[in-house]
């Protein structure tokens, strides 16, 4: 087990809605998630304490955050900041995102 490179099999994995599933590595204040969501899935509305990052990899998902709706797709940037509500919806393919969590979601490291 290395310090520094967690390999797959170190990570948190989880199944946080149907279709969407997580991948985790963390620190002591921050912690770095790939999302992944199958086509049609649905992150359902929430919201939570943490600061939230991130980038759409890969596929297209639409994004509701506070009062705004906005469809991304590879390459595009959101920030959510703490306690605000939020809901994802991904279209007719798979769909990859990199989200940043600071501090740490305990329930997902």
């Amino acid at each position: 087990m290395s310090k520094y490179f967690p390999e797959p099999h170190e990570m948190g994995r989880h199944t946080i809605f149907p279709g969407v599933h997580i991948r985790t590595a963390a620190m002591e204040r921050m912690m770095m998630s790939v999302v992944d969501l199958e086509p049609g899935s649905v992150v359902e509305e929430h919201s939570h304490p943490h600061e939230q990052v991130g980038m759409l990899l890969e596929g297209k998902a639409i994004f509701y955050i506070g009062d705004e709706v906005r469809t991304l797709g590879p390459g595009d940037l959101y920030r959510i900041p703490g306690g605000v509500k939020h809901k994802v919806v991904t279209l007719e393919v798979h769909t990859r995102a990199l989200d940043l969590f600071s501090p740490v979601r305990e329930e997902y490291r």
